[in-house]
């Protein structure tokens, strides 16, 4: 998120949380790999996923407020 506090503009801003959300969502799916595969333990998953599922939705809340306005 320090890359998206040097945005240039809103639009540019918006653009920098949206690639952040992408990469949050891709974590989310490499988590559910990792857990599928007993890699991650249902313990471990179920601790790194709430944080990586409620960060999804910061991400989500924040581009949505943004774009309101």
């Amino acid at each position: 998120m320090c890359e998206a506090g040097q945005a240039e503009s809103n639009a540019d801003f918006i653009h920098k949380l949206s690639v952040s959300l992408k990469e949050a969502q891709e974590t989310h799916y490499w988590l559910s790999l990792l857990k599928d595969t007993e890699y991650l333990t249902q313990k471990m998953f179920d601790s790194i996923n709430d944080e990586c599922e409620e960060l999804i939705k910061m991400l989500i809340a924040s581009i949505k407020t943004l774009k309101g306005k």
